[in-house]
């Protein structure tokens, strides 16, 4: 993954693509952020489960931010946002549909023989394992806890 960004960085800046070498440096900076607080807690860099859980959260920073800038009327700075989470989600894996992230949120439901709203932590530590980069984890935890209360 970090090879993959590395290079993306590296063929950006030959073409003198401006906004995807700041947005690929905000990428590596966040990584060695990473890193370095792993350091301090006696870990190695970042595994790909958290080069994920990074780029997801910049992701959902971005969609925050555009959408305010949206509603402050300011539409040239939500486009650099939204061309900003274009670039970062090249390197994530394909988003689960609706009826995927159904389906996957019922199976963990089931495998960790959730009954009752309590039961919601285990299930999304299963989620969190099995998708991490895949699924939008706020619509997964509002999916299950309608199951799990009508459950």
């Amino acid at each position: 993954m970090r090879t993959t960004i590395n290079d993306a960085l590296k063929t950006a800046m030959k073409a003198k693509d401006s906004r995807r070498v700041s947005t690929l440096r905000l990428v590596q900076a966040a990584l060695k952020d990473r890193d370095i607080a792993n350091r301090g807690v006696g870990k190695g860099e970042a595994s790909e489960e958290e080069i994920l859980q990074i780029l997801a959260k910049m992701v959902k920073q971005r969609e925050e931010s555009a959408r305010l800038y949206d509603e402050a009327g300011r539409p040239e700075l939500a486009k650099q946002e939204r061309e900003e989470i274009a670039i970062i989600a090249e390197f994530q894996p394909a988003q689960l549909s609706d009826s995927a992230l159904d389906a996957a949120v019922k199976a963990a439901v089931a495998d960790a023989g959730a009954t009752s709203p309590r039961d919601m932590g285990k299930v999304m530590a299963l989620l969190k394992e099995r998708h991490t980069g895949e699924m939008d984890f706020s619509k997964a935890s509002g999916l299950l806890k309608s199951l799990l209360s009508n459950g």
